[in-house]
């Protein structure tokens, strides 16, 4: 059995507000002990559960956040960018690189919507994206690429409410909060101690979900993205295939989630060069 861990990291313990997630500040230094934490103890729960192998894919910001010496030594971690399906690189391999089961350890809900740190990629500039007219964080749009694959999601971690999100497309997943969200900014949480213990119980009974399954095509995929500024959804069409259709908003439409996600990471590289400094 193979597991692969998409780690990121506004959904860590401890983490509530920005500094704890920007690379170079002393709260991110701080923080990435704690981060670490959490996956580590998704790692030693899935070889407590029989897994033969883990494989760690950062997942967050510069992808170079984790500190490998404070893992355990039986897993491997995939870190740094650029990688063909970012989040999730590794989910597409076949033979003996396949993966059994994928966690999302550390997420959070997506832009617009309440969470710690709530977004959708961008940490800003857009507000809202939707599949197929459902709003969609980066657990939604991973569920969908990932399923492409026939690797099921078997754990979850983050705020109460991005558990709450996953169980639109992850419902049989294991679930852990790792603390309680009060603003986008503040919440309540629970020590190290305690959600390692949370998150190593559940990844033990989430390695009996890591059974992988018949590929799932479920496109075409209309994807839709909302922007703070409309100069920044005009830009986004420079992406083939990235149409304007309101002010500040695109779409455009994939046959598989695959191309899918590699287009929205088209439009948010082209509009995050688009953002100038305080106007955004």
């Amino acid at each position: 059995m193979k597991i692969l861990i998409s780690a990121d990291m506004e959904g860590a313990t401890g983490v509530t507000w920005p500094a704890d997630v920007l690379p170079g500040t002393p709260q991110w230094e701080r923080c990435r002990a704690l981060f670490t934490s959490d996956v580590n103890a998704a790692v030693l729960g899935f070889f407590d559960g029989g897994a033969d192998e883990v494989l760690i894919n950062e997942a967050h910001w510069t992808m170079r956040n984790l500190l490998l010496e404070q893992l355990d030594e039986r897993a491997e971690m995939l870190t740094g960018r650029h990688k063909a399906l970012s989040m999730v690189e590794g989910v597409q391999h076949e033979g003996e690189l396949a993966v059994d089961g994928i966690a999302f350890v550390g997420y959070h809900t997506g832009a617009g919507a309440d969470g710690v740190l709530a977004h959708t990629y961008l940490a800003n500039s857009i507000t809202g994206v939707w599949v197929d007219g459902v709003r969609a964080g980066e657990g939604l749009l991973n569920s969908h690429v990932v399923a492409e694959f026939g690797v099921p999601v078997v754990l979850v971690t983050g705020d109460d409410l991005t558990c709450e999100d996953a169980l639109g497309y992850a419902p049989g997943a294991l679930k852990v909060a790792v603390k309680d969200h009060v603003s986008r900014y503040a919440a309540v949480c629970r020590t190290p101690t305690r959600t390692a213990a949370d998150i190593r119980a559940a990844a033990k009974e989430a390695a009996a979900l890591a059974v992988r399954h018949e590929p799932v095509h479920g496109g075409p995929f209309t994807v839709e993205v909302e922007f703070d500024a409309a100069h920044l959804a005009m830009a986004a069409t420079v992406v083939p295939g990235v149409r304007q259709h309101a002010e500040r908003k695109v779409m455009y439409t994939s046959d598989t989630m695959y191309e899918g996600i590699r287009t929205f990471k088209a439009v948010t590289t082209i509009v995050s060069a688009a953002v100038e400094e305080q106007y955004g």
